[in-house]
């Protein structure tokens, strides 16, 4: 075996030392037929190698392009948020526009307040607001949007005030039609099957005058009636009539022009003795560390409503 070994290199090394004393003439013959002869294999080699240039050229360039693709996706996720985020606060800026606007054109002096609690039971029938006694909000105040009437205030702390909703059947309120003098008295019909599943309730308009005549569709306001309530605030609209076989009152089914279920912003009446005693209150904390000793005063001037209490869920009875 080691025999033959050597004799193949001693063939190459005499083939070698043959042609590099070959005559120029004939090695120039000798290297054009060898040239001749290697180039198909350099042209397979060749190619092989561009193909295989071209093979990890496309390989590195799905490798960019997944990496573009995955940047390009949470471009685009990031995008969608921001354009959310853009149209949550249009909206709310719309709402806020909407609400200053019916602040500056309403007689009345009104507190602009946020809902930062609602009730947790039912329909939303009791929420709660950022401002109290040291804001200028007192109990027994109607509390109002920019769309109507949503209710009363029922107590009021140093900071916060609880508002019972006219949805709820224990709030009371003397109303009118805005077209005819004919009164009633409103009061909520929450838990009553009055406009369907998956609709808001609505209130009832009851002791109307059985010869009175009412129409689908008037506006019903306060009447200004029970001290509370100014007159002529918006409450609804009626959209339904019921009368009783041989009594002597008719009601009507009313649907409140505010949206209980999208209430964000509201205003309480406030009177000149309520934002007094807020102005009061506000510098006694200024001067007196803190404001310990405002809303320690504000409670023992204001107790909370007998039989109603807040947890982390909201208004419980």
């Amino acid at each position: 075996m080691k025999e033959k070994k050597w004799i193949a290199i001693c063939i190459v090394a005499l083939v070698v030392l043959a042609m590099l004393n070959l005559p120029d003439a004939t090695s120039a013959r000798v290297k054009g037929a060898v040239r001749d002869g290697l180039s198909p294999l350099q042209l397979v080699a060749s190619g092989g190698m561009r193909e295989v240039r071209e093979i990890i050229r496309y390989v590195r360039g799905l490798g960019d392009l997944a990496l573009e693709n995955r940047a390009l996706t949470e471009e685009v996720a990031y995008l969608r948020g921001e354009m959310r985020r853009l149209a949550e606060a249009e909206r709310d800026n719309e709402n806020l526009r909407r609400q200053m606007e019916f602040r500056s054109r309403s007689a009345q002096r009104l507190v602009s307040c946020e809902v930062v609690g609602r009730d947790s039971t039912g329909w939303w029938q009791t929420v709660r607001l950022d401002k109290g006694v040291m804001g200028g909000v007192a109990a027994d105040r109607a509390v109002l949007t920019a769309d109507g009437l949503i209710g009363r205030t029922v107590s009021a702390s140093a900071r916060t005030a609880d508002v019972l909703l006219l949805t709820d059947p224990s709030c009371k309120v003397s109303v009118r039609l805005a077209s005819s003098p004919v009164f009633g008295v409103l009061t909520g019909a929450a838990g009553e099957d009055t406009a369907g599943e998956g609709k808001a309730p609505l209130c009832r308009m009851a002791y109307i005058p059985r010869l009175e005549s009412v129409r689908i569709g008037e506006e019903v306001v306060t009447s200004g009636l029970g001290g509370i309530f100014p007159r002529g605030l918006l409450v609804g609209h009626v959209v339904a009539v019921e009368s009783e076989e041989g009594g002597l009152y008719q009601s009507a089914w009313v649907e409140l022009s505010a949206v209980m279920g999208m209430l964000e912003y509201a205003f309480v009446i406030a009177t000149d003795e309520d934002l007094a005693l807020a102005s009061e209150l506000r510098l006694a904390g200024e001067g007196g560390g803190g404001g310990d000793d405002a809303e320690a005063a504000v409670e023992d001037e204001a107790p909370a409503e007998p039989g109603m209490a807040y947890d982390e869920g909201g208004i419980v009875e």
